[in-house]
């Protein structure tokens, strides 16, 4: 975390170690596979009341993630008041409104029809949470001084994955719901000008008559999402 003043390097011997042989480094690694396969993007919730305490320790493991110069450039808003919550659906349905009504292009729309989404978000209601992830464009100091962060959007989407992990691993689902622009939910959310939000996550336990589009369970095999350069022998 950035401090006024803090320009030295100060190595400190690695805290906590996890060493595992080959085969318990390749056990843990298929075990997270198959963990993370059933991790799914639903939009369908139950009424399940989450503690807040479940929330704000997936948002704390979001925090542990690695950043540039670990300026920690984010910040993510939990919202659990329906009047809230119903204010952030209107105002998304209105962004969605726009989108669908000529906001995007036909090739884009065409590549949403098989995941069947459309302007009505009745989960940002339903979910009993709503995450509001926001990234900092610059950092403030206490006396008010800006310093730059870097590399925002590289550093927000690895704590936002750090987060979605999280949530999955609390046995609860989320959405990953981008309305854009999403100008209306810094001042609903009481965040300062320099924050800019980038998503909305409806967290909670999903409704027994769920559905997900059969589409998302087509995923790239390895040999489309992986190259490998082996050392020679």
């Amino acid at each position: 975390m950035y401090r006024k003043g803090e320009v030295g390097y100060q190595a400190l011997p690695l805290p906590d170690r996890l060493e595992l042989d080959e085969a318990g480094s390749l056990a843990g690694a298929e075990g997270f596979l198959a963990f993370m396969r059933k991790r799914h993007s639903v939009r369908d919730y139950s009424t399940r009341p989450v503690p807040e305490a479940v929330i704000a320790a997936c948002i704390a493991a979001a925090g542990t993630a690695p950043s540039g110069a670990n300026h920690q450039p984010w910040h993510f808003v939990a919202i659990s008041d329906p009047a809230m919550k119903a204010r952030i659906r209107e105002g998304a349905e209105e962004e969605e409104r726009a989108f669908y009504a000529g906001g995007a292009g036909d090739e884009w729309l065409a590549a949403l029809e098989p995941i069947g989404t459309g302007v009505s978000k009745p989960h940002l209601t339903d979910a009993p949470w709503l995450i509001v992830v926001f990234a900092q464009r610059y950092g403030l100091t206490e006396d008010g001084a800006r310093y730059k962060n870097y590399y925002v959007p590289e550093s927000v989407g690895i704590a936002t994955g750090f987060l979605i992990a999280a949530i999955h691993h609390a046995g609860l689902v989320c959405l990953e719901h981008t309305p854009n622009p999403m100008k209306f939910l810094g001042p609903m959310c009481g965040r300062p000008e320099h924050e800019k939000p980038v998503m909305i996550l409806p967290v909670g336990y999903p409704a027994e008559s769920a559905t997900v589009p059969a589409v998302a369970k087509r995923k790239k095999p390895l040999e489309q999402i992986m190259s490998v350069f082996r050392a020679r022998t």
